[in-house]
């Protein structure tokens, strides 16, 4: 995908820095920058999600994907847990909103709402879609040192910057960013020899898969490490006192991630809703995602003494939590309406579909001093998936 336009700030930005590293930078720093560089970065100065934007996610579906979370957080909050939702990346608000809703209809009308969000305009957005809840919602500029109730966290992880990473001709290299010589304001890719922390990572992963047999092959291998994504996971942990953390996202365990029939990755842009293959075009320009390793986050927040309480897809976790049963009321609601029955109908299909979200979004809950079984992992949990037995994964 050839650049497009005139040479933007942004770009430009990016390329003072790569000149100033000497020539290259971190694909893990490009996409901070293009996704996130204060007032220029595609997250910080736009609204990327909805209909008219680049993608949809679930809450911009329908309102049935909040309420049926209610019914999970409902659940925690009737077995002990402070009733107040910590969100990260709150998106467009229509979550907060949907849940707030369906919780005050369950009779949980003194929910607090939090949320931390870096960008200023969907700030903006999240104030006007909550406008009728602003008194149970606070916009937090930092993460709370102590915190008792729900982290939450809908398709974040994935927008963590990672490391692009290769193992090729017997070694590790870290795939980096530089200018391309031809066409100012674009940028191509290059290879640095991997530094000792991602070298461990590869190599781990080599003699997991047996990566080193493939390689007099001509065998290329291209994945993505995400270091500050763990980080994270680590770090809320930390600071969750008593409560549960819910991660809802796309990806894998490890041992599908890293499969080596994976063996180009999973890094992608979307721009206009479509999927864009070059990553580094339209830098600030077009969402940049990587799936997630949910092995490696629940090993992040068990390691920072969480219980792992529940690992299963985002179909079977909504069902879990009566999807079903709330679509049905709605539908009879709307059965003298065929339009309005279809554009309830449709959506949910989608969540559900083993070829749309329903499969390749998954979610992870993570909880400290909660003895209660999350009724969302109730059916079809596969914790078991996270910790694969190793010769069986490397078969």
């Amino acid at each position: 995908m050839r650049q497009s336009g005139p040479v933007t700030e942004l770009q430009q930005r990016i390329t003072r820095e790569i000149e100033a590293q000497g020539g290259a930078i971190s694909f893990a720093r490009f996409m901070e920058l293009a996704l996130y560089a204060p007032g220029l970065g595609y997250y910080t100065r736009s609204t990327p999600m909805g209909e008219r934007g680049d993608f949809v996610t679930a809450p911009e579906l329908t309102p049935l994907f909040g309420r049926t979370l209610a019914l999970q957080l409902a659940q925690l909050f009737e077995a002990g847990v402070a009733p107040v939702v910590l969100e990260l990346g709150a998106g467009t608000g229509k979550l907060a909103r949907d849940v707030l809703e369906g919780l005050a209809a369950l009779g949980h009308g003194n929910v607090q709402w939090q949320i931390l969000d870096i960008s200023t305009r969907l700030r903006e957005v999240q104030r006007e879609t909550l406008a009728a809840q602003l008194a149970r919602v606070q916009w937090l500029d930092r993460l709370p040192e102590a915190f008792d109730g729900v982290i939450l966290g809908n398709e974040v992880l994935d927008a963590v910057p990672c490391e692009a990473v290769a193992w090729h001709d017997a070694g590790a290299w870290q795939r980096m960013v530089q200018i391309d010589p031809v066409q100012p304001g674009r940028f191509v890719w290059s290879e640095q020899p991997a530094p000792e922390g991602l070298v461990a990572c590869l190599v781990r992963l080599s003699s997991h898969f047996g990566l080193e047999r493939r390689m007099d092959a001509g065998f290329r291998y291209s994945t993505e490490l995400n270091p500050q994504a763990e980080a994270l996971v680590g770090t809320l942990a930390q600071c969750l006192r008593h409560g549960a953390l819910l991660l809802i996202d796309y990806g894998f365990p490890s041992a599908e991630y890293y499969h080596p029939e994976r063996h180009m990755g999973t890094l992608t842009a979307f721009a206009r809703q479509r999927s864009v293959d070059d990553a580094l075009a339209n830098a600030g320009e077009q969402d940049i995602t990587a799936h997630v390793d949910f092995s490696a986050m629940a090993r992040a927040g068990c390691e920072a003494g969480l219980a792992l309480a529940g690992y299963t897809s985002q179909a079977r976790f909504l069902m879990n939590c009566g999807l079903l049963d709330l679509a049905a009321s709605a539908a009879r609601d709307a059965a003298s309406d065929p339009l309005a029955y279809a554009r309830l109908i449709a959506p949910v299909q989608k969540l559900l579909s083993e070829a749309e979200m329903g499969e390749l979004f998954k979610v992870l809950a993570l909880t400290r001093g909660v003895d209660v079984a999350l009724e969302g992992f109730s059916r079809g949990d596969r914790s078991h998936r996270l910790w694969p037995d190793q010769g069986a994964a490397a078969s």
